[in-house]
This record gives C-alpha cells, structure tokens and sequence, in this order.
C-alpha cells in the first residue's frame, strides 16, 4: 500500500462513509482467559458510541507506513492452501459472521500475543465500493469498478481506571467511584487483505504496531505465518552496527555527517514531491554513498556484504528508519550535544595536546540554562 491508498482508506472510517454495520469484540483479562464475548451493531448504537468505535478502528491505519505500518506478504502456496489463509479468508468472505472463524482467530491470537494486562480485540468488515479515478487524479464517486471487501483487527489495551472523586448529580456531592475498564489506542492490529493498486490483494495484508521497538512478532507468526519483520528499531541499531563494523577506526564524525545528510536530503526531498510511493533505499545504493563519503572501496563493499546479512539481499530500506532527519546527537560518557541536522557541519572534531575534542563553533547567541553569556578570548 501507499500513502494515497492509506489515507484513501482512512477516510472510510466516518459514520455517514463506513460500511462497518456490526463491531465483534473479545475481552481478555491478564491470565489470558476470555471475559466477555460480544456482537454489537453500530446502526443500532448512539452516534457518539458509533463514532468511538470507528476512531478506535481508524487508529490500526495510523503512523508511517514502513514504521507503524507494515506489509505482509503471503507465498504462493500459503494462498493456495495454508490453514492461516483459509482463516482470513473465511473471516473476510463471510463479512466476520462466521462465528466457528471468529472465534480460532480470537484464540490464535490469545494463545500467541504476550502483550501484558488485560486487552480488547475489535472485529470489523467493510466493503468499499471504490470510486474510478481519472488520469487527472479527480474521483468519479458514481463510478466504480471495485468492491474492496475486508476486515480489520484492533487489539486495544484495557486500562482500569482508579477510584476517583466523582460528582453525583442526585446527592449534589463528590462521592469516591470507579469509572470502571477503559478500552485504549490499539498497540496492534492488521487489515485483510491488503488494499494494493486501489484493489484488494489477498497475498497481502497490512500489520500496525503502535511500539516501533516490539512488533509483537510472536502475533505476525500465529496470524500470517510469514517471514518476520524486522522493527523500525531494529533496522536502525543493524545500520549503525554495518556501518561502525565496515568502517572501523576510520569511522569518523565526517563520514557520518556525510551519510546523514544524504539520507536527511533524499527524505525532504520525497515528503516535498508528495511521491506515494514510499521512499527506499538498497543496500548496494548505500554503499555507493559511502563511497562518496569517503570510504575506501574495500569498506563500502564490506558494509554491502553487512547490509545484505542483516536485512537480506535486495532489501529495500526505509531511510527514516535508518536515521533520525530531525536531530544530529554527539554523545560522550559525560556529555550530550544535539544539533539542528541543517547545522551538523557547525561540529567539528580535533586532536589537541594529545587530547580528543569536540568543537562547536559559537561566535553569538550563547546561553547556559537560559542565560545568555560571553566567551572571552
């Protein structure tokens, strides 16, 4: 999927737009054991209810797409015949009201999610008479030449609220209650089938995650069984580990600067074009840049050939993964300094009297804890 066809599927998830009629939920307490089971319909709700619903939904399609989103892909012969397929697809062709399907996907997922506390699964179809689009992006709403069918999966955590004071308006008094169980932000979730090209890919579906740090990759394995997706954390520690190994004691604050802003640079320069498409990056690409840095030509191979281990070969990487464009940080055991990306170039290292510093030029606007002050000569 790509921005357009996100953000198109996004705008789905309003009262008077949804095709949503029926919300399955399933309650799970903290030792993994079902409280509640329910099938409530959002016609039949008051709308601010209905409108909760659907922005708790709405929340499994939010964040960066290669971040928060991710796409799954399935292999040929898990479509053709593979019990976790069959699943998804039981759920989907059934608008969810296979309830035998509903119920071995709630236990797939209480058997295998090791998310702690108490927890909600949320249950949603939809179709999607998709509209046709013109060669000048405009949208014909009273044409169509797609139905996209699908599910949705939110699993939200259920936060128990404390005993507060609450006003009671018979009594005209604070007295001291519990508000009860309260649903939160879905942490995980995923859409089936994925929506590509404006149409509905059943060897796709799309995974979010709230965490960029734990994918819940115990989750992927039970629903899709799939290769497994490497955390936006991750990729980032196994870049800098490629990088600093291929490099070695010729890994300097100069080659760094250097491969930063190329990354920054590409990534500003997509986010102005509006591509969709998401930016990517090779192992090869990079290794090209790291030459252009400075590297020797031994070393860029040496970081390619650390990049294809890692990642796999011709792994295409999602640059904001592999740095942060918002901020340049020099740390030392003592010290931390972090600087505009745009101002990198203000630092500079040196070896002086046999000793290692780190400069940054200062000529004006100097303050120490908001203080403004002045370096003498």
């Amino acid at each position: 999927m790509n921005q357009k066809e996100l953000t198109e599927l996004r705008r789905r998830f309003r009262t008077d737009r949804s095709g949503i009629s029926r919300i399955y939920g399933c309650y799970v307490n903290d030792a993994h054991e079902i409280v509640s089971q329910f099938d409530q319909s959002l016609g039949l709700m008051p709308q601010e209810e209905s409108e909760k619903f659907l922005s708790v939904l709405k929340k499994v399609l939010s964040g960066s797409l290669g971040k928060n989103l991710m796409d799954v892909s399935f292999r040929t012969e898990q479509v053709v015949n593979s019990d976790e397929h069959r699943l998804l697809m039981t759920l989907r062709d059934s608008a969810l009201k296979d309830a035998d399907a509903r119920q071995r996907l709630f236990q797939t997922v209480i058997d295998a999610l090791t998310l702690e506390g108490s927890y909600l699964i949320l249950l949603a179809h939809d179709a999607y008479d998709v509209p046709f689009r013109a060669k000048d992006d405009s949208r014909l709403e009273d044409a169509s030449e797609e139905v996209y069918t699908y599910f949705l999966c939110a699993i939200c955590p259920v936060k128990h609220a404390k005993a507060e004071l609450a006003y009671c308006a018979e009594e005209k008094e604070f007295h001291n209650r519990a508000m009860g169980s309260v649903a939160a932000a879905p942490a995980l979730g995923f859409v089936f089938p994925a929506f590509d090209d404006r149409r509905a890919n059943i060897y796709g579906a799309l995974y979010y995650s709230h965490s960029t740090a734990d994918l819940h990759q115990e989750l992927m394995d039970a629903v899709f069984h799939t290769d497994a997706l490497m955390a936006p954390d991750d990729q980032k520690s196994n870049f800098q580990a490629a990088l600093s190994g291929a490099l070695a004691d010729d890994c300097s604050l100069d080659v760094v600067q250097s491969v930063h802003e190329e990354l920054r640079e590409r990534i500003a320069i997509h986010r102005q074009s509006k591509e969709p498409e998401p930016l990517r990056v090779t192992a090869s690409e990079m290794s090209s840049v790291l030459k252009s840095s400075g590297a020797t030509d031994a070393q860029a191979a040496t970081f390619e050939q650390r990049c294809n281990e890692e990642f796999g070969y011709s792994a295409q990487l999602d640059p904001a993964n592999l740095i942060d464009s918002r901020r340049f940080v020099i740390t030392t055991p003592d010290v931390v300094v972090t600087v505009k990306p745009e101002s990198s170039h203000l630092v500079q290292t040196r070896v002086m009297g046999g000793k290692k510093y780190i400069l940054i030029s200062a000529d004006e606007g100097v303050e120490v804890n908001g203080m403004g002050i002045n370096i003498q000569p």
